[in-house]
Formats: C-alpha cells, sequence, structure tokens
C-alpha cells in the first residue's frame, strides 16, 4: 500500500498554520481542482481534489489535528476514526461552498470591503465594488486545429451577477434594521489583557445592518451558472500557450470589473509529423536504390496536400531535406517554419535478396572501394 502524504504538505501550510490559513489554502484548492471546474482534465483533478478534501477532513478539525501532529497517520487509524482515510468525492461536496466564500474569491485578491468609522457605518460602505476573480481552463486540441486555428466552444461555470436582487444579496422590498450585536458598526470588540482586539461581527457579517436574504442567491449577489463561451484559436499555438478573454471570469460583485478567462493550450502529438518550435520534421524512408540514383517523392504536408520533393543521387542516412515554408504559422510574427525531411535508408537483409541482386552487390562491392573507412565523427 502506498504511503500517504503529509497532510500539511498537500494544502500547502506550514505545521503551524492557524484553522482560517487551513480554510483559505483548502478553498484555494478547492477552486482549482473541482472537476465541475475542470471539465477538460476531470479525471485527474477528482484525484486531486479527493486528497485535498481528506487533508482538510483532518487538519480542520482540533481533535483529529492534534492526534494527526502526535502520531500521525497510524494514530487517526488507531483513534477509531471510521471517516478516517475516506475517499471523498466531489459529489458530496458542495461547489458553491466552495466557491461561496465571496470574500475569499473577490476579496481576498482587491482588498476586500472598506469599513467606514466605527460610528455610525454607514450601509453603502458594505456595497464598495468588488472586481471578480480569474477563472482558469486548459484545453486540448490537434496539430491540424493548431495550424488553422479554430474555434472552441467552452462550457465555463462562473459566478453572474443575481437577477432576482440586482446583486445585492437582499431580498427584493424587505427592510434593514440595525445589527442589535455591534449596533451598526460591523465590528465587536475583546479585552485580552492590556489588548482591545476588533473583529468582523459574526451576526451582520461586518455590514452593521440586518438584512433579509435573497433566497435565490442566498446573499451573495451573484450565483453560479454555466455559460458557452466561444474562445477564437489563432493559427501557430503551441503547447502552454495562453490565451486570455476578457470579462468571462467571475462577475464582480456592486459594480466590480469581471475577471478574465485564461485557456491553456495543449497541442496533440501528430500521428506522422514531430513539432519542433515552427518547424515540422518528418521521416522519410528510402531503398538503397533510391538512396543511389535519387528518386521522387510526393510528400505529404499537414494541410492535407502533398509536395513533389526531388531526392538528389547518392544521399546520405542522416541527410535533411528541407521545405521552405510548409511547416507550421509564426504566432508572434509573419510567415511560416519549414518541413524537414529527415532521411533514413532500408537496408534489406541478404537472405531476402534474389540470387541477381547477391550477385550485383558482389559487382557494387568490386567497383565501391572505401580509401577512407575511418574518420572522426561529425559534431
Amino acid at each position: 500500500m502506498a504511503e500517504k502524504k503529509d497532510y500539511y504538505e498537500i494544502l500547502g501550510v506550514s505545521r503551524n498554520a492557524t484553522q482560517d490559513e487551513i480554510k483559505k489554502a483548502y478553498r484555494k484548492l478547492a477552486r482549482q481542482y473541482h472537476p465541475d471546474l475542470n471539465p477538460n482534465n476531470r479525471k485527474e483533478a477528482e484525484e486531486k481534489f479527493k486528497e485535498i478534501t481528506e487533508a482538510y477532513q483532518v487538519l480542520s478539525d482540533p481533535e483529529k489535528r492534534k492526534i494527526y501532529d502526535q502520531f500521525g497517520h497510524a494514530g487517526l487509524s488507531g483513534a477509531g476514526y471510521q471517516d478516517f482515510g475516506k475517499q471523498y468525492s466531489y459529489q458530496e461536496i458542495d461547489l458553491e461552498d466552495i466557491l461561496g466564500d465571496l470574500d475569499e474569491i473577490f476579496g481576498g485578491f482587491f482588498g476586500g470591503r472598506k469599513r467606514s468609522s466605527r460610528q455610525g457605518r454607514r450601509r453603502e460602505s458594505y456595497y464598495t465594488p468588488e472586481n471578480g476573480a480569474d477563472i482558469y481552463q486548459t484545453v486540448t486540441i490537434s496539430l491540424e486545429d493548431a495550424y488553422y486555428g479554430t474555434t472552441l466552444e467552452l462550457e465555463v461555470p462562473r459566478y453572474v451577477i443575481c437577477e432576482a436582487c440586482g446583486g445585492t444579496g437582499v431580498k427584493p422590498g424587505s427592510e434593514s434594521k440595525v445589527c442589535p450585536t455591534c449596533g451598526g458598526t460591523g465590528e465587536i470588540f475583546q479585552n485580552l489583557g492590556f489588548l482591545r482586539v476588533s473583529q468582523t461581527c459574526p451576526k451582520c457579517g461586518g455590514k452593521g445592518v440586518i438584512e433579509e436574504s435573497c433566497e435565490v442567491c442566498n446573499g451573495r449577489g451573484l450565483v453560479i451558472k454555466k455559460e458557452t463561451v466561444k474562445v477564437r484559436v489563432p493559427p501557430g499555438v503551441d503547447n502552454g500557450s495562453k490565451l486570455r478573454v476578457p470579462g468571462k471570469g467571475h462577475s464582480g460583485r456592486f459594480g466590480g470589473v469581471p475577471g478574465d478567462l485564461w485557456i491553456t493550450i495543449n497541442v496533440k502529438p501528430h500521428y506522422l509529423f514531430e513539432r519542433r518550435g515552427d518547424n515540422l520534421y518528418l521521416k522519410v524512408n528510402l531503398s538503397v536504390a533510391e538512396a543511389i540514383e535519387g528518386t521522387t517523392l510526393e510528400v505529404p504536408l499537414i494541410t492535407g496536400k502533398t509536395e513533389k520533393v526531388e531526392i538528389r543521387p547518392g544521399i546520405q542516412p542522416g541527410d535533411k531535406v528541407r521545405l521552405y515554408g510548409k511547416g507550421m504559422p509564426r504566432l508572434k510574427q509573419s510567415g511560416y517554419g519549414d518541413l524537414v525531411l529527415d532521411i533514413n535508408v532500408v537496408i534489406p537483409s541478404i537472405k531476402d535478396l534474389s540470387k541477381d541482386t547477391k550477385k550485383c552487390i558482389d559487382k557494387l562491392k568490386e567497383e565501391q572501394k572505401i580509401t577512407n573507412r575511418f574518420s572522426k565523427p561529425e559534431v
């Protein structure tokens, strides 16, 4: 049985991490690897999602974390936790629970909500615009699509403005009242010895007022929606090329600028051509006679057409024949790369030759005298 990885290493946090740091690390990874957010790489994402969720289930529980810190995985198993080591299915984790912490998605990246003074905290401060987060996806295309360019239609789960409440998160027609816990300041205070520490009011979430939440978005102001996004892939893209679709990330809250959609391109290996930068390489097999006498070949191109190529007499194995401008389009400049023919001479087995051919070979041996049999290799 494979040894389990360290839970702290899985979440990318230190062993002294606070619960808030553990929670933030988990939600960041969960958004990155949730299979519903990785429709083009679902299987790998699901395995990673199970791993990070198992780690979070332990480290987010103070009792389990204490046992794990002292005794490791064996300690949890010996303590009788029936759910220890459970492979959590991503269907058990609500996607909105992961994406639902909009303070982390939006405020965490862009500074969050602005606070007004403690006295007379105004409701308008809660509606400070918050920019939306970017969305990342990876797609795989063929070499032919990379040559001509193509248009992709991607299903993208993204947060959009809730139409029911207009993005406010408040139930239409409801009235707000001052929060009785914080008195409208949005903060509560705790005395720790000589220190007086403030924290966000848990009752109103820092708004200073109690409002009836919108029933459609549960007060978030945004709802998850799968949208079909058309993405134009330009000719010449290669593995790792990144395309940006402005405004197709998560919507911003309260009038904030939406994020962008970023597409990473993966180009499948071709059954015939090998790509190296903007050039294509093709192995060409010649018979001994063709190599000696030369020949004319109909060479296939990535476009599906063919090109007549004259192979000179006496060509050697390993020689290269270059067809200029028959490679891939250059992505960042005009023009095309080349198609390079890599020459290979197929030597037949002596047992497969006829008697007449063997006699010809004996005659060739007499005529072809090698005077420089040994020489320094070319680098």
